[in-house]
């Protein structure tokens, strides 16, 4: 194991061993570009020597949340749900020098690849541990955000997905922290109406961030939601400039809108 990780224990059926398929893919365009390939499927793209460069559209969504999480430059305490080549992690430390990070990725196999082949910052930290159970041993109102990118093949683990999760992310973080998610779905996008809905029983504010064209129902792909314990505290309209720009190009949906869309189905619960 690298020097930044640290072994805890894990649920040894939950994902253990799932890198034995995973490579670190050279991109022809950029020198030091690679993909995180897991049993073929891309997984991450990180460039350690531009960690501003992040390619995947759902990346840029998560990174402008943090972008607008406090003042630019300004150092945060963040935690990292799922590890992937650590893009976001080297993003923070690129923008916000002197943040405080932990990231929290159950698939040891994969981390020791990662840290071994593209070593990330020394302020990074990696705990090799389940996400719930992980943040069930972080302290209250420790962190300014939490991002939260965990996947077993293509599902997310179900018990990331209810109420009581929900509402120890929102423990962990501070009155002002952020809450951001990647959700992966496809037509109707009922995954992420559930988890708007399961989101808004425990957050103060969600919106949600995606491309165009999954907000018509059209294709597979990515939906970020973002969430803040404080009403007012989500900064949609400049989200929504944000994403708006983009290379591809997205819409935020809030308040009465995301009402709408998440229509009125219940909130994901742990079971029994």
């Amino acid at each position: 194991m690298g020097s930044h990780s640290v072994r805890t224990s894990a649920p040894q059926d939950a994902g253990a061993g799932a890198a034995a398929g995973a490579a670190l893919v050279p991109d022809p365009a950029r020198p030091a570009g690679r993909t995180l390939l897991v049993e073929g499927v891309e997984q991450s793209y990180v460039d350690p020597t531009d960690p501003r460069y992040l390619r995947f559209d759902y990346v840029r969504r998560m990174a402008s949340v943090l972008d607008l999480a406090a003042a630019p430059g300004a150092p945060l305490r963040v935690l990292h749900l799922g590890g992937g080549a650590l893009t976001l992690p080297r993003y923070v430390a690129a923008t916000r020098p002197g943040s405080t990070q932990l990231v929290v990725e159950l698939d040891g196999v994969l981390m020791d690849l990662v840290t071994r082949e593209l070593p990330p910052p020394p302020e990074v930290r990696v705990r090799i541990a389940d996400a719930r159970q992980a943040v069930g041993w972080e302290p209250d109102c420790r962190y300014d955000a939490v991002l939260l990118d965990v996947y077993q093949g293509a599902r997310m683990p179900v018990h990331l997905t209810t109420v009581e999760f929900a509402a120890e992310v929102s423990r962990v973080l501070r009155p002002d922290g952020l809450l951001a998610v990647n959700l992966t779905d496809l037509p109707p996008l009922a995954f992420s109406r559930t988890q708007v809905t399961t989101l808004r029983r425990v957050f103060a504010e969600v919106c949600l961030i995606a491309a165009r064209q999954m907000m018509n129902a059209r294709r597979y792909g990515n939906v970020v939601l973002a969430a803040a314990r404080t009403p007012g505290r989500l900064p949609v309209a400049r989200l929504a400039a944000r994403a708006a720009r983009d290379r591809v190009p997205g819409r935020v949906l809030a308040g009465a809108e995301l009402a709408t869309f998440a229509g009125t189905g219940r909130p994901a619960r742990d079971a029994g």
